[in-house]
């Protein structure tokens, strides 16, 4: 059984972005850049159900520039047998990144595909609704527990009204919530070895697949600097200035 786990390259979660000053998208020059944190989480569970004997090859594919196999190599030293790169300038919207998916998809044929949720940096959380879309195959979104047997997955989801239980007929595509695991540190011994692990590259021209951009990004914008808070003395005090200052209530 194929495991099959995109990953996105995204600016470390620890880093404070900067707007550009032309106002045209982030500032990324010289920024320390990582495995999306619910990436890291898909591969972790792929992992695991190669190490429960479930899996047989855990497969990483990246769609985007040539660095991301800097962030392949992370993947194949968590444990991903081999990797793909679907190597682009392009920016890429979801619906680019789910076509070229599809387009692995057809030529892998996994059992199991396994999303982050969403990425840290556009947040849109589409890319794995859509690839399901597209192909057609069953999809888990969300989720917090997996379990496969017989040929289904069981797939515990986190909903607004607490938790959902599905069970869905494989191939199937899911998507990672924060408490599916924790993923593991690499080990120095598994850094070295990724270096030796197979990495194949391609490109959506080879793949046949169309990333032209269908929307324009006009202005990004830093948030407006919050005005610091103030203490009152009394509830009376609070109301008032909740009804005549913030205008929140009547």
């Amino acid at each position: 059984m194929k495991v099959l786990v995109p990953v996105k390259r995204v600016v470390d979660a620890n880093v404070k972005v900067r707007v550009k000053s032309d106002g045209t998208g982030m500032d990324l020059a010289n920024v320390k850049m990582a495995v999306n944190p619910f990436c890291e989480i898909g591969i972790e569970e792929a992992v695991r159900l190669k190490e429960a004997d479930i899996a047989t090859e855990v497969i990483a594919v990246s769609v985007g520039a040539s660095q991301c196999k800097e962030q392949l190599r992370t993947c194949l030293a968590l444990g991903a047998d081999r990797a793909i790169l679907v190597e682009t300038d392009e920016e890429l919207e979801p619906l680019a990144i789910a076509k070229v998916l599809e387009a692995i998809y057809e030529q892998e044929r996994p059992e199991i595909v396994i999303f982050g949720k969403q990425s840290i940096d556009s947040d849109n959380g589409q890319t794995g609704q859509m690839f399901a879309a597209l192909t057609g195959i069953a999809q888990g979104t969300f989720a917090s527990e997996l379990r496969i047997t017989d040929g289904k997955a069981e797939v515990v989801r986190e909903i607004d009204g607490g938790l959902q239980t599905v069970l869905l007929s494989l191939p199937v595509a899911i998507s990672t919530d924060l408490r599916l695991n924790t993923p593991r540190y690499a080990s120095l011994p598994n850094i070295m070895k990724a270096k030796k692990k197979p990495m194949d590259v391609t490109s959506p021209g080879d793949l046949g697949v169309d990333v032209g951009a269908r929307t324009t990004v006009l202005n990004v914008a830093p948030p407006p600097e919050r005005a610091a808070g103030i203490k009152v003395e009394s509830v009376d005090e609070l109301v008032d200035k909740l009804r005549h200052e913030a205008k929140v209530i009547e």
